[in-house]
């Protein structure tokens, strides 16, 4: 059961298809009349590449997450001869640099989701099979362990007052909660056999999406228990992710399958009701789905061009693209996630160059350092 989990985690995280060619805007991105913000500079700006640190290839990228125009960090990995070695870098607003301060830096291990709990920083860590939550404050990194050591991890998730981290161990799902203090094990609703992913807006707020017996579901945690939300996903469908919007919005992103050919979907709640809409994704993979500082949705989408990276922009029913500076002698540019920046974005990601393996790259759009 295990490994059928496994295939079936994999198979969904891996899940892109190429995008329809729709309203192609190379460089600049088009932004309609009825976005939120609006100005000349918006209309007029383009992507460009920003410098990092160099890792030992092939490198991977997990998460994104910026607090502001003078904070983000991205996390992932790097190789080394006995396996994958924690990789954290910091924006400072003007250029990205590597963190090697926190604990066990050098030990084996992956560093996952970052979340921003007030004024510290909270970032999930695996470190031989076990999972802690590095902290970063004004007195520096500390670490949360996790009360037991699970088989998967799926994801993690902070805000103030409360953490979860979902997963399984030998006897199935495990939904861990931690107050600032204790952890607890949360039971879930009859028929769940694990969670995918999970996001909160604060301690009696939390939402996951879950697989069960009777396909995908939406759960809602309101600080009682977790409970079916009685989302109307669409038929034969999954989810990728959930964004929690200010009051009380939230969008959800995913695929839905019809004779084995999937479609991008999404569905937005504007407090009454959800509305699901189908734009020209094609099957794309909306995990790395943000709103932009323009109030439109971005997501990196497959490029057509080997050595550009492309970036969807989706303003109710209208899609535009956007391409990324072109990179000498790139084979594969894939920006793995993207975070809003005060009036600009953020994208983090890898680029393979002929002959090399692939390494960290960044890009950025909007307002400048």
């Amino acid at each position: 059961m295990k490994g059928l989990r496994t295939v079936v985690i994999g198979a969904v995280i891996a899940c892109a298809a190429v995008v329809a060619p729709t309203a192609v805007v190379p460089p600049a991105v088009a932004v309609p009349a009825t976005a939120a913000v609006r100005s000349d500079a918006a209309v007029e700006a383009s992507w460009s590449a920003l410098p990092v640190p160099a890792a030992a290839p092939p490198a991977n990228v997990s998460d994104l997450a910026a607090r502001g125009p003078g904070e983000a960090w991205a996390t992932g990995t790097e190789q080394a001869a006995d396996g994958p070695r924690p990789l954290l870098h910091r924006w400072d607003g003007k250029a990205w640099s590597r963190d090697t301060t926190f604990p066990g830096t050098d030990a084996p291990g992956r560093l996952g989701r970052v979340q921003f709990v007030g004024k510290e920083t909270w970032i999930f860590r695996t470190r031989d099979g076990a999972g802690e939550i590095l902290r970063r404050s004004a007195g520096g990194w500390s670490t949360v362990p996790l009360p037991q050591t699970l088989w998967t991890y799926q994801d993690f998730t902070a805000v103030p007052g409360a953490a979860w981290v979902v997963g399984e161990d030998s006897t199935g799902l495990k939904v861990l909660r931690y107050d600032g203090a204790t952890w607890t094990t949360q039971p879930t609703p009859d028929g769940v056999l694990f969670l995918m992913g999970i996001t909160a807006r604060t301690a009696d707020d939390a939402w996951a999406w879950a697989d069960t017996t009777n396909g995908t579901t939406v759960l809602h945690w309101d600080g009682t228990a977790w409970r079916d939300a009685k989302v109307p996903l669409p038929s034969n469908s999954n989810v990728h992710t959930i964004l929690l919007e200010p009051h009380g919005r939230m969008t959800i992103g995913g695929s839905q399958y019809t004779d084995g050919v999937g479609r991008t979907y999404l569905m937005a709640w504007n407090g009454h009701a959800w509305r699901t809409t189908y734009p020209p994704l094609g099957d794309t993979h909306t995990a790395a789905m943000v709103r932009g500082p323009d109030r439109a949705l971005w997501l990196p989408v497959r490029s057509d061009r080997a050595f550009q990276s492309k970036y969807a922009r989706v303003d109710g029913r209208r899609v535009t693209f956007s391409y990324g500076p072109e990179r000498t002698n790139a084979i594969d540019v894939k920006p793995r996630a993207l975070a809003s920046t005060g009036a600009g974005l953020l994208s983090f990601g890898t680029v393979e160059i002929y002959g090399s393996k692939p390494n960290l790259m960044s890009e950025r759009w909007g307002d400048r350092p």
